[in-house]
């Protein structure tokens, strides 16, 4: 039997380039944690997990940008957002969405990580440190920050300053990510498939809920074998799936039956955007106030709400020269403005007051 030549190539053969990039122990000297951002993320760790023990009758409510692109206008949006997050707390826990990795069905812009200048000059390496520079700034003005964990080695770089994590519709089923979830020191919202099946979800949950070893990368930047020792605050993001919505009552039932036959504490977040408002941004507000009025009705299972709103109402295209486009408008999926998110959280807040403060 024949074997290949000593200088036959075999691997990296579509791989063009390997560039290094800072530890993780690096990034956090050069940008390090302060004991405010500190005490903001783990108050809102906290205060999470308390909600989904059950210990906190208050809701919570994942707010913000689809994605963030530009930092100015996502700080601005995140004062505005404090200063309302104080005005509802006795009834709502804010926290806000800061999204840096963005699934693609095929190809487009995948996040400020990936793409800090939305040039195709993929500085991922700028992209990691703005990224981690902007999570401080939202913890510094006391606002906990909520993210979706897509690549594994990004918690090690970023981990620290979120209080709350989704694992997104295309990789709740993935082992990797049930693998990654199990570790994170966050609570962790699955969502279900993109078809709507809530299946691959219930899994996940009961699945990083058990200890794992898998390969990553420790914060010195060594490859090792990762133990974990399972999360116990995964739950359910129902989002809607096939262009369809699943948070009525009806399916709100069924995924409770469906926890509960799993022997999974039954708590739902709903998602007022993708199929659960037909990707219309303008149907959030309508979402939101059928998901209140089961809370008010009675439902105890829904302990949170997610909400995809910027500055400005829509979305726009990136164009080249960035100077033209709109301040504050999304580049990925379409959102609710800022006087819309005050109305819902305000009359969200309003209703609820009656029933769980």
């Amino acid at each position: 039997m024949n074997s290949l030549s000593s200088d036959a190539s075999t691997e990296n053969l579509h791989i063009a380039d390997f560039l290094a990039m800072p530890t993780p122990e690096e990034l956090h000297q050069q940008i390090p944690m302060t004991k405010k951002a500190a005490a903001t993320t783990t108050a809102g760790r906290d205060s999470l997990n308390r909600i989904l023990r059950g210990e906190d009758p208050r809701r919570f409510v994942v707010v913000g940008p689809c994605s963030i692109h530009d930092p100015v206008a996502g700080l601005d949006y995140a004062r505005r957002l404090k200063a309302l997050a104080d005005e509802v707390s006795d009834v709502l826990l804010i926290v806000m969405r800061v999204y840096f990795e963005k699934p693609r069905t095929t190809v487009g812009w995948k996040g400020y990580i990936n793409d800090p200048h939305m040039d195709d000059s993929f500085r991922i390496d700028e992209g990691m440190l703005l990224g981690r520079k902007f999570l401080l700034e939202v913890n510094e003005l006391g606002l906990p920050a909520a993210s979706e964990a897509l690549d594994p080695i990004s918690p090690q770089y970023l981990g620290d300053l979120i209080a709350w994590n989704a694992i997104g519709a295309r990789t709740t089923e993935s082992q990797t990510h049930r693998e990654m979830s199990s570790g994170l020191s966050t609570p962790v919202g699955f969502k279900n498939a993109t078809n709507g099946d809530i299946t691959v979800a219930v899994n996940a949950i009961l699945s990083a809920a058990r200890p794992h070893r898998f390969l990553g990368i420790s914060g010195q930047g060594q490859v090792s074998i990762v133990h974990t020792t399972g999360n116990p605050y995964g739950h359910l993001v129902l989002r809607g799936g096939d262009g369809r919505p699943n948070y009525d009552t009806v399916s709100v039932s069924l995924a409770e039956q469906a926890m509960n036959k799993a022997k999974i504490r039954p708590n739902i977040v709903v998602d007022c955007s993708h199929a659960n408002s037909y990707k219309k941004p303008e149907l959030q507000p309508l979402v939101m106030s059928d998901v209140v009025s089961q809370i008010v009705a009675g439902n105890r299972s829904i302990v949170g709400v997610m909400i995809e709103s910027n500055l400005v109402a829509g979305n726009q295209s990136i164009q080249s020269d960035q100077s033209k486009m709109t301040y504050g408008c999304s580049v990925t999926d379409g959102c609710v403005d800022w006087e819309a998110t005050e109305t819902m959280l305000r009359e969200a807040a309003r209703r609820l007051r009656p029933v769980l403060a």
